[in-house]
């Protein structure tokens, strides 16, 4: 059952003296949390919600050097994202691919169309040339590459590389939270942090589980604050004064029926003068994203932003038909934390800087996480073991790999057993792509699992809900090891579905209740129910 694993693991951490203790199960507290594992600290990971549960679920799938940033002459850390995205293709060839961005500059734009076409050859050499290298378009070009978008006011435009999740940022954020596990992290998902405190050089940290409200302590002689942009929060909790502060800036995206047939993703600027992009999801296309100051991290796609996002692409494309509320699959929507100090960020709202910082309370041995892109997230692991190392914990293996892909040679042996049993014959005809690669994308070395299992039983490799491609032997090693304690976190979280398939055929599909009852066993029915009753009350895309 999917919740065993976690159940050992709160057992593992009860009464238990840890080097570190990582509050936040999102992108920074899960790379930390591989990273300090990875190279032999004693490491605890929590998060009172699902892992990846609010920011690193809805992002807009992307893992890009940031060429906007150019604008704001942030050369320093458009180099550093370039050579992070560079080091995530390197290190997870399966997983982030380029991709090509074809972006159209409207007459009248702030810049002449080939001074933003010198800008994307400058990002190319700011990238040590390691994508395709950038073209002009003169809009009849645009026109003829992409017949989708509306030319009659564009100047011109560009095409340049940057790089894409094929699957979505939730689950990569998961396969660093698994590949801690794996090497001897304890993690648990929906255990949180009621109270902390420093005596006798230790934190004395309380924690609760949510589904049972047990409650149990854990000690650490390091706390980090990796809450996202709930570390003002928690911070506040500990009476840890901090340098840095977070503003919330809202970004949405709108999920949609694939709009292009190309796999590139068509960027322009919208009417309030920031990036927007048409981005493709397999079967479907993303649409965004917003940039709209809130106060609070607990946002929602609303009616203003619905109409924004459809009201720029429709006026940016030539469709047969506009794309209209009710065609709206699904929606994302969470806030960008932007780490600032003082009063800075009244003003200049887009421009503020999107980096991340890393604050060290030397006297509390406490480390809190601030801003951060999905794309600087192994400088972030990296810089989390620095600072522990700094407060006196000993790093016994500080040469370690802690990310990546499993090495070629395991690679090659997966995908010759893969075609000895004719995986890829089995593939479902709408896939995209081969059942093998896919397995292994997803799953790394534990996907040999899933050919032992075909092996047993054939019919496990048979989809549960129709255009899901998720099988039955998929949702089985799920069970065993992805820690699902609602049903969605697997339809949200460890996979897509909840974004790419309709409410009504998820719904209706006749392999949902079998998938329940898979990851849950005898509750499986009670957490279906769960899961219909909240869809029931989430707002739909249409009212």
């Amino acid at each position: 059952m999917s919740t065993a694993l976690r159940d050992s693991n709160i057992e593992n951490l009860d009464d238990r003296q840890l080097d570190v203790l990582i509050v936040g199960g999102g992108i920074n507290g899960a790379v930390a949390a591989a990273a300090l594992a990875g190279k032999g600290v004693r490491v605890g990971l929590v998060d009172r919600g699902d892992f990846a549960g609010g920011v690193s679920s809805n992002s807009s799938n992307l893992a890009w050097g940031g060429i906007k940033y150019l604008e704001s002459r942030e050369f320093l850390l458009v180099s550093k994202l370039c050579r992070s995205r560079n080091e995530l293709m390197r290190a997870y060839p399966s997983t982030v691919k380029e991709i090509r961005f074809f972006t159209t500059i409207q007459r009248g734009f702030r810049f002449w169309s080939f001074f933003v076409f010198l800008g994307s050859v400058l990002y190319w050499l700011i990238g040590r040339c390691r994508t395709r290298a950038p073209r002009y378009l003169s809009s009849r070009a645009i026109e003829a590459l992409e017949p989708e978008i509306n030319t009659s006011n564009a100047a011109g435009g560009l095409e340049y590389s940057d790089c894409y999740l094929y699957d979505n940022d939730a689950r990569f954020v998961f396969g660093f939270i698994r590949r801690a596990l794996d090497m001897g992290c304890v993690a648990a998902n929906y255990v949180s942090l009621e109270r902390a405190q420093r005596r006798d050089g230790l934190w004395h940290c309380e924690l609760r589980d949510g589904e049972s409200e047990r409650r149990w302590t854990t000690r650490a002689r390091v706390l980090v604050n990796a809450c996202g942009p709930w570390v003002d929060e928690l911070n506040h909790q500990l009476g840890i004064t901090t340098r840095y502060r977070h503003l919330f800036s809202k970004g949405i995206h709108l999920i949609v029926d694939r709009v292009t047939d190309s796999r590139r993703v068509l960027t322009f600027f919208a009417s309030d003068g920031r990036l927007f992009f048409l981005i493709p999801m397999g079967p479907k296309t993303c649409i965004g994203t917003t940039d709209t100051p809130v106060e609070r991290p607990e946002v929602r796609v609303t009616d203003e932003d619905r109409h924004f996002v459809l009201d720029n692409v429709n006026r940016l494309l030539d469709l047969r038909e506009p794309i209209r509320p009710e065609d709206v699959i699904a929606e994302r929507a969470g806030v960008r934390p932007l780490a600032v100090t003082g009063a800075q960020g009244t003003a200049d709202w887009v421009q503020l800087s999107r980096k991340h910082e890393i604050e060290v309370d030397t006297a509390n041995s406490q480390i809190s996480v601030f801003g951060g892109k999905l794309t600087d997230c192994l400088n972030v692991g990296d810089e989390v073991v620095a600072a522990v190392a700094d407060l006196g914990v000993a790093v016994p293996e500080p040469n370690a790999s802690w990310y990546g892909e499993p090495r070629g040679s395991v690679r090659v042996r997966f995908m010759r057993q893969a075609k000895q049993l004719g995986l890829d014959s089995m593939t479902d005809p709408g896939s995209s792509e081969p059942l093998s690669e896919r397995f292994w994308r997803r799953y790394g070395e534990a996907a040999f699992q899933l050919l032992d299992r075909i092996r047993e039983d054939e019919s496990s490799v048979e989809l549960l809900i129709e255009h899901a491609e998720y099988t039955r032997c998929e949702i089985e090693l799920t069970a065993r090891r992805e820690m699902v304690v609602r049903l969605e976190d697997f339809m949200r979280r460890r996979s897509k579905i909840d974004q790419v398939v309709r409410e009504a055929d998820r719904r209706g599909a006749p392999g949902l209740r079998e998938a329940s009852q898979i990851l849950f066993g005898e509750d499986g029915d009670e957490r279906l129910r769960e899961y219909l009753d909240t869809e029931d009350a989430t707002p739909q895309a249409a009212m």
